[in-house]
């Protein structure tokens, strides 16, 4: 993926930020939806990590919803901006946007099951 970077905007908002390079791009010269697709699922779980202060167990993917809305500009970062919706004992449901600035070019939501400590 290359550079990410993760801070805590607010209590329960967390942003998970990847600086493009020339290989994300696509034939089109945009960000290449797999690319955004993985800057999403890794932005579950590193959202999931931040927002509750490193308490989170690791998991794994067991759903994942995606709509593009448009494209990314491989000059700019972006950004997928998470919350948890909601945490079971098991499960974590965390849903969110990919962003380019002011501009939001996916939506997505997720599941991801906890691993249990052994």
């Amino acid at each position: 993926m290359g550079t990410l970077l993760v801070r805590r905007d607010t209590p329960n908002l967390a942003r998970v930020r990847m600086l493009p390079e020339e290989w994300h791009k696509n034939q089109y010269g945009v960000i290449h939806g797999g690319m955004v697709l993985g800057l999403i699922d890794i932005a579950g779980f590193a959202a999931a990590v931040e927002l509750t202060d490193g308490k989170f167990p690791g998991g794994v993917t067991i759903e994942l919803h995606n709509h593009f809305v448009g494209s990314g500009d491989p000059a700019l970062p972006l950004d997928a901006v998470t919350e948890i919706v909601r945490e079971t004992g098991k499960m974590l449901f965390v849903r969110g946007t990919v962003e380019q600035e002011d501009t939001v070019i996916g939506t997505w939501s997720s599941i991801l099951r906890k691993i249990s400590p052994r």
